[in-house]
C-alpha cells in the first residue's frame, strides 16, 4: 500500500540549488519512493540562528511504501551520504530533509513528531509546501499549531 509524504528540503552551503537537485534525485531513486510533486527553490533568510548565508528552500510530495520511520532512516542516510554533520542546531548545512506531514497521521514519538511540530512557524516550509499542495499546507498549520 502506497502512502504520501511531503518533505521539506533545505540548503544554504556549496551550491544550494544543485544540493537541492541532487537530494529529491536520490529520494525519487529509492525503490520505495518516488516523487510526486516539486515546488520551486526559494531564497529564504535563516531562521534560528541568523548569522549565516540565506537558505534555498523547496518541498516535494512523495509516495512510498515505507512508514513514517522508515522514510526518516532513508532520509538521514541521504543527508549523511550528501555530506551533513549535524554539530550546530539551526546552524549552515549542505542539506537539510524534513518529513512535514505523512497521510495526515498525527503521532508523536522520541525520532518523529507529525506533523513536523514547528512547520507551521516557518515560510520557508509553508511557502513551498502551498506550492505544491494547499490544503496539506493548511491541515499542517492547523494541526502543528495545536499539538504545541
Amino acid at each position: 500500500m502506497m502512502s504520501k509524504a511531503w518533505l521539506s528540503l533545505g540548503a544554504n552551503l556549496g551550491d544550494p540549488s544543485a544540493q537541492l537537485a541532487e537530494a529529491v534525485r536520490r529520494i525519487d531513486a529509492h525503490k520505495d519512493i518516488t516523487v510526486t510533486a516539486q515546488s520551486s527553490v526559494l531564497a529564504t533568510k535563516p531562521w534560528g540562528k541568523t548569522d549565516q548565508p540565506d537558505f534555498a528552500n523547496m518541498a516535494i510530495a512523495v509516495e512510498t511504501s515505507l512508514q513514517p520511520i522508515e522514510l526518516l532512516d532513508v532520509i538521514l542516510g541521504i543527508e549523511r551520504d550528501m555530506g551533513r554533520v549535524r554539530d550546530e542546531v539551526w546552524g549552515p548545512r549542505l542539506i537539510d530533509i524534513d518529513i512535514i506531514a505523512y497521510d495526515r497521521i498525527e503521532m508523536i514519538s522520541p525520532r518523529l513528531t507529525l506533523p513536523h511540530p514547528y512547520a507551521h512557524e516557518r515560510s520557508f516550509v509553508l511557502d513551498p509546501l502551498r506550492q505544491i499542495d494547499e490544503d496539506v499546507a493548511n491541515w499542517v498549520m492547523e494541526t502543528a499549531a495545536k499539538s504545541l
